[in-house]
């Protein structure tokens, strides 16, 4: 992954636009790999723990250009299944990152 989660923090959002015309500010959560495919995860602003987590394929032509995101729906099952691994695997990565921050 191309340094991304340097330049997130928690207050990053992102509106999404469904596709029934409403429009849906979201929290980034982080931008994360498969090993094929980059992805990027959004919770709604308003949502609680119910709530999904939107994954989304994540596609940016110029690393320094993020005003120029493209955000792709993921379409197989298969797919989504990697996705949703490798979100958990992020996850796992981002609490044991703050155990440590904890700790020192």
């Amino acid at each position: 992954m191309a340094g991304y989660d340097e330049k997130i923090n928690d207050d990053d959002k992102m509106t999404l636009y469904l596709d029934d015309g409403t429009e849906l500010m979201c929290d980034v959560i982080g931008i994360f790999d498969d090993g094929e495919r980059e992805y990027i995860a959004l919770f709604p602003e308003n949502g609680d723990d119910d709530t999904d987590i939107y994954l989304y394929r994540f596609i940016m032509e110029d690393e320094e250009d993020f005003d120029n995101i493209k955000l792709e729906n993921i379409e197989s099952d298969e797919e989504f299944e990697r996705a949703s691994a490798a979100f958990d695997e992020y996850m796992e990565q981002m609490e044991l990152i703050d155990d440590e921050e904890d700790e020192g």
